[in-house]
This record gives C-alpha cells, sequence and structure tokens, in this order.
C-alpha cells in the first residue's frame, strides 16, 4: 500500500488504492474559534464534527468550519496561507495536524510510503517552503507513515499525462500559490510556483466590491461561470476580471523562465490545468486563448481540464508513491493512474 496527500491552503486531499479504485478522503483546510461551553462540546461530538478544545475555546474544524463561521458571524481561520503553513497563525500546526490525520488516517503498516505535495518556491517572493516541508515530513514520519514531497507541478503530470509519456505542461492552480511544471518523459525541465493563486483572486475581489471575503469565496464556488456576460459592477463580473489577469500573469512568468536552450526544437505538447481554482465553467477556454498569444519557445497541441480537477495533486502523488513502493526505490517511470475511481469520502 502507498498513500498520496495534497496539502493544499484550501482543502487537504489524500488518494490511497482500493482494488481498482482511487479514494478520495477530503477536508477543508480551515477552522473557526468558538467559546466552550458543556453543551457545545456535547453537541459537537453527538454531531460527530471535527473539533478540538484548548482552554476555553473550542476549534471546529475543516469542511464544519465554514458553516459553523456563518452561523455564529465569524471569519474563518487557515492554518496556511501563501501555499504554505502560515507564519501568523499561532494554531496552524496544532490544526492542520488534526485535518491531516483525520484526511489520511494511519498507516496500513509501518513506514507506509505517502508522497506529499510541496510547493515550488515562488519566484515573484521571497517565501521559502523548506520550513513547511520540513514540518510536514516530521508530523508524517511521527504518524508512522515514510514520507516524500513531490513537487505540486510534477503531481500533476504524473496524474493526467500517462497518455503523452508523461511529456506536456502542467499548471495546478491552488487557493495560495499557482504551481507550473514543464516535463519531458517524467523529468523536469522547468518548475517553479508564483505567490498567486485562488485567494488573491477572492482578496482582490473583496476589496474591489466591498464584499467579505468568504462571501466572495462562497460565490466563486457556486456555479460561478468565466463567461463574461455577468455585470462588471458585481462581484461576479470582479471574479472574470481578476481572474484573467491571473492567467496573463501566469503566462508572462512561463515565457520569463523557461529556458530555449532546455527545449527540443520542434517541441509539441499538451497543457493541463488542474487545481480548486480552476473549477469554473470556461476557465479552459480562456487560458487556451491567452496561450495562443503568448511567445513561449514550445507548441501547445491542447489544453485540458480534468472532470475533478481538485483531486488531480493527491492523485499524482499516490501514483509518484506507489511507482516508488513498486520499484523498492530504484529509478522507473511511474505507472499510469488507475482508471476507476470511487466517489470521495469526506468526515
Amino acid at each position: 500500500m502507498a498513500k498520496g496527500l495534497d496539502v493544499g491552503t484550501m482543502n487537504i486531499l489524500s488518494a490511497s488504492q482500493d482494488g481498482s479504485e482511487t479514494v478520495f478522503v477530503q477536508q477543508r483546510n480551515s477552522f473557526v474559534e468558538i467559546d466552550y461551553s458543556d453543551m457545545a462540546e456535547q453537541m459537537l461530538s453527538r454531531s460527530d464534527v471535527l473539533h478540538i478544545r484548548k482552554d476555553d475555546k473550542v476549534y471546529v474544524v475543516g469542511d464544519d468550519a465554514l458553516n459553523f463561521a456563518n452561523i455564529f458571524g465569524k471569519e474563518t481561520r487557515r492554518p496556511m496561507q501563501h501555499g504554505i503553513l502560515s507564519s501568523e497563525e499561532s494554531s496552524a500546526i496544532p490544526m492542520i495536524k488534526l485535518i491531516i490525520e483525520q484526511v489520511v488516517g494511519s498507516p496500513s503498516r509501518p513506514n507506509e510510503r505517502l508522497f506529499y505535495s510541496s510547493p515550488a518556491d515562488p519566484i515573484d517572493s521571497d517565501l521559502s517552503t523548506l520550513y513547511h516541508d520540513k514540518t510536514l515530513e516530521s508530523m508524517l514520519g511521527d504518524m508512522g507513515y515514510d514520507p516524500e514531497p513531490i513537487n505540486e507541478g510534477m503531481a500533476v503530470i504524473y496524474s493526467e499525462l500517462a497518455d503523452n509519456n508523461f511529456t506536456g505542461l502542467g499548471v495546478s492552480f491552488g487557493a495560495g500559490m499557482t504551481n507550473i511544471c514543464l516535463a519531458y518523459y517524467a523529468v523536469p525541465v522547468m518548475q517553479f510556483s508564483i505567490a498567486r493563486g485562488g485567494d488573491w483572486i477572492d482578496q482582490q475581489t473583496a476589496q474591489a466590491t466591498g464584499t467579505a471575503v468568504d462571501k466572495v469565496t462562497s460565490i466563486k464556488e457556486d456555479d460561478f461561470q468565466l463567461d463574461f456576460r455577468t455585470d462588471v459592477g458585481g462581484v461576479e463580473g470582479a471574479l472574470s476580471i481578476y481572474y484573467e489577469n491571473l492567467l496573463d500573469y501566469v503566462i508572462e512568468n512561463i515565457e520569463r523562465e523557461v529556458d530555449e536552450e532546455d527545449i527540443e526544437e520542434g517541441l509539441d505538447v499538451p497543457v493541463v490545468v488542474t487545481g480548486g481554482t480552476s473549477s469554473p465553467d470556461g476557465f479552459e477556454e480562456l487560458f487556451e486563448h491567452h496561450l495562443e498569444d503568448s511567445t513561449i519557445p514550445f507548441s501547445v497541441n491542447e489544453v485540458r481540464s480534468i472532470d475533478r480537477p481538485l483531486y488531480s495533486v493527491a492523485r499524482g502523488s499516490l501514483v509518484a508513491a506507489r511507482s516508488e513502493e513498486e520499484s523498492d526505490g530504484s529509478a522507473s517511470e511511474p505507472e499510469p493512474e488507475p482508471e476507476a475511481e470511487a466517489a470521495p469520502e469526506s468526515n
């Protein structure tokens, strides 16, 4: 057995194999603080709400956090910011530990192989991912796993491009960061991240329209479409504007970072877009349109989106973990991802 884990700013997901099916477990990476009372503690326990008590406070964690935030009129808090553990959140480590334990569970055997997603250092920020990676490695090791970080963009390649010999451009549009990887036969040619993603879109939209960030996030996640038919003065119109700006920014940085000397002449590859931020209808077409006007030094034969983009990084991490486990550490190409998938679980 082996597992894959996507540790995202907005969501944490695990992937494991059950026969011919891939099983996903997901929790929102957030929490909300409420005052402790015996009645509240009993209610939460009876309702199987994920929570933890600390002194005179109770922290509701995961998927239920947003519901409780709306009930009590509070903003949710996040253990992560900009794709890494938040230095501004004192409760970040115990909260994310509780969520990860819920999502990934206990290992099926001692030192079970687990690959967890790791963002590349952003090229437009002085943020470092080292502390984040090492903290997760220690946390997962204490749980009994044999953990290994995998670049988030490379996980997209493993997940979605088995049919193209793991060759192409993978772009993971997350909440805190956007991760980009160009690979040739499973060998990364270019990989980097930028410190903008879905959170940046939400924050800019909230500032422009005077709307609470959590409200903007809810609107974006509720059937928002990138069709540019909405009122420019509304939240959906502002979301469209900042989505388009993010795509331009991503493409500009790809043009800047790719080294023509590392690119095979005549290289013609697919582009795969994944991540929760790429979920709105119309995203794939908009990205393809902007790529047509770019000056990247290789050809793009198609832009692919997938039915469930939120699961791509977890699935790619699982593919890499299974390949590593099966080869006993020897170098080999990852096996293609399993075709059948079970419906995701949530707790």
